[in-house]
C-alpha cells in the first residue's frame, strides 16, 4: 500500500496494488500495519456496503458530530465512483474546500477520510459498490450533512445531478455564520 497525501490536511489516498495472474486478481483491501501511519489508534468498529444503480446519482454529503466523529476509509468494489470529501472542521486552513479522487475496481484506490469532513459520492457506471470501514459506530443522534450542491462548496460534480434521497436533498446549504465543527 503506498499513502498519497492531498491538499486537505488527513485526507489521503491510498493505493494497493493488486497481484494479478492468469486466475484473475488478489488485493489486500485493509492493513493495520501499512495504514498505522493514517489511523493511530483508532479501530475499526463497523465495516459497511453500499449499492447505487443509477448513473449520476450522488450519496452524500455525510458526516457525524461529535461525540461519534468517525474516519471513513472507502473504496469501490464493483463500477466506479467520483468520492468527495469536504472539509468542514473549524480551524482548518482547507475549511470548506473539497477533495475528489475517482475510485473504482479497477484502480484499488482507496479514501481516507477524517473526522470532521463530510463525505459523498457520484455513480460513474451502473451498480456501482463501495465498501466503508468506520471508526465509530453510526448513531442516529450525532447525524449530519451538508447540500451536495451547496454554493459555498461549489463541488465541480462531474455528472448532471440524477438521483438524490429525500434525505439527501433536506440537508441544508452552508450559511455564513456557519463554524464548522471543533475537531
Amino acid at each position: 500500500m503506498k499513502i498519497y497525501t492531498t491538499e486537505l490536511a488527513g485526507v489521503v489516498v491510498a493505493k494497493t496494488t493488486p497481484f494479478i495472474d492468469h486466475r484473475g486478481a488478489f488485493s489486500r483491501l485493509y492493513c493495520e500495519k501499512e495504514l498505522s501511519s493514517v489511523i493511530g489508534n483508532r479501530r475499526i468498529v463497523q465495516i459497511n456496503h453500499s449499492r447505487t444503480s443509477i448513473v449520476g446519482a450522488v450519496r452524500g454529503m455525510h458526516f457525524q458530530r461529535s461525540p461519534h466523529m468517525e474516519m471513513k476509509l472507502i473504496r469501490c468494489v464493483k463500477g466506479r465512483v467520483w468520492d468527495v470529501a469536504v472539509d468542514l472542521r473549524t480551524n482548518s486552513p482547507t475549511f470548506l474546500h473539497w477533495h475528489a479522487k475517482e475510485l473504482s475496481q479497477d484502480n484499488a484506490h482507496m479514501l481516507v477520510i477524517p473526522e470532521g469532513c463530510a463525505h459523498g459520492f457520484q455513480v460513474l457506471e451502473p451498480n456501482s459498490e463501495l465498501l466503508y470501514l468506520h471508526t465509530d459506530f453510526y448513531t442516529s443522534e450525532c447525524e449530519d450533512g451538508v447540500s451536495s450542491s451547496d454554493p459555498a462548496l461549489n463541488i465541480a460534480w462531474p455528472l448532471p445531478i440524477t438521483d438524490l434521497s429525500l434525505r439527501d436533498s433536506s440537508h441544508l446549504p452552508i450559511t455564513p455564520d456557519f463554524t464548522g465543527i471543533a475537531t
